[in-house]
């Protein structure tokens, strides 16, 4: 199993930033795949970014060139950096890890851009 503590969200204004962290229980070498998802008020939760053991990452459309997703191997957290938010990003975020063929989720942390 997986525990998941996720930390950072808040309020912020349009144009701003946040930095969201996620520190799994076990060590992050061990996890194929960590990411974030996010779910807004009346839709369906949706991929964020992901990165893998290897180093790929992956970003979804809305948030190209603005949010930044990166592995902290001495600290054992991943972290999800957040620039020019807008107030379409508002929404609960989800830290989650893919590992022995199961995804663990985080407990979600709000994200509020207010305009």
């Amino acid at each position: 199993q997986v525990q998941l503590v996720e930390s950072g969200g808040g309020l912020v204004q349009a144009g701003g930033s946040l930095r969201l962290s996620c520190a799994p229980s076990r060590s992050i070498f061990s996890i194929k795949t960590m990411g974030w998802y996010r779910q807004a008020p009346g839709k369906q939760r949706e991929l964020v970014a992901q990165s893998d053991s290897g180093g790929s990452t992956t970003y979804a459309d809305s948030v190209k060139g603005r949010f930044t997703i990166s592995r902290d191997n001495a600290q054992n957290t991943v972290y999800l950096q957040m620039n020019s938010l807008e107030p379409e990003d508002t929404a609960v975020y989800y830290c989650t890890a893919f590992f022995n063929m199961w995804t663990y989720w985080g407990q979600g942390t709000q994200v509020t851009v207010s305009s």
